[in-house]
């Protein structure tokens, strides 16, 4: 659908209301600051917190696994000492006895290795659990913390998500009364400028936070709004003092509202 035609004027006006606007959007979004990327940051190390507890508890259901199996060993190196003693009693020559003396010896070195395993395993465990006890307190910290986070965030959120929408929704209806040229010129400009602003007015003879000062003759030519005028050190697009004021006053009426 076609645009209307419109005045020079009208663009600047338009121009400037929108970024007013989204001058206003960026204010709640800084309001919110870095929260939602704590709140995230939080949210993934409980995760990992998390994670880390499961593969400790885990670890500790491998190493008590360890323990039984051998323990289960010890008892069945115990049975067979104890059948290598009865078979003793009945031998008919030295060299089984003998053999039979050899099958106790290496049983019971398989008892004392099993349990220097156990007893290794034993200090795994307690290691593990000052693990586990330090993990779980840091996690109560770090859950603790991201509930305050997210109490913050909620609250901010509570009180500016409404407004933000009305005003995304209020910059989208503005950019569609702008001629689509003039449109992605701002968007560029504003990409590219500090703090957002693609349209300033003049003030105190200077762009609106430069430091270069304006000829008088381009003053007057940005008063006469009949041109479209941009900043030579900036890019910005410049408008007059009296018409950024009128704006303005229109604008805060309108956030008002919202």
């Amino acid at each position: 659908m076609a645009k209307k035609e419109v005045t020079v004027e009208q663009k600047l006006r338009a121009l400037y209301d929108l970024q007013l606007i989204d001058s206003r959007v960026d204010e709640i979004r800084n309001v919110r600051g870095e929260l939602p990327l704590e709140v995230e940051d939080l949210e993934d190390e409980v995760a990992g917190l998390n994670k880390r507890l499961d593969k400790l508890n885990t670890d500790l259901e491998t190493i008590d696994d360890g323990i039984k199996s051998k323990k289960n060993l010890i008892e069945e190196a115990k049975a067979l000492i104890k059948k290598y003693g009865e078979q003793q009693k009945n031998v008919r020559n030295n060299r089984e006895y003998n053999s039979l003396s050899k099958e106790v010896e290496f049983q019971e070195l398989e008892i004392q290795l099993a349990d220097k395993h156990i007893k290794e395993f034993k200090a795994q465990i307690i290691q593990k659990n000052e693990i586990i006890g330090q993990t779980k307190e840091r996690l109560g910290e770090r859950k603790e913390h991201l509930g305050h986070k997210k109490g913050e965030l909620d609250a901010i959120l509570a009180e500016t998500e409404k407004e933000e929408k009305a005003l995304i929704a209020k910059s989208e209806d503005y950019q569609n009364e702008i001629e689509e040229r003039l449109v992605a010129a701002y968007k560029r400009i504003r990409k590219n400028v500090k703090n957002g602003l693609a349209v300033v007015p003049i003030e105190r003879g200077a762009s609106g936070g430069s430091f270069f000062t304006i000829p008088p003759q381009v003053q007057m030519e940005i008063a006469s709004r009949k041109k479209i005028i941009t900043d030579e050190h900036s890019g910005r697009i410049l408008v007059d003092q009296e018409l950024a004021k009128e704006e303005k006053e229109k604008m805060s009426t309108l956030f008002s509202k919202l």
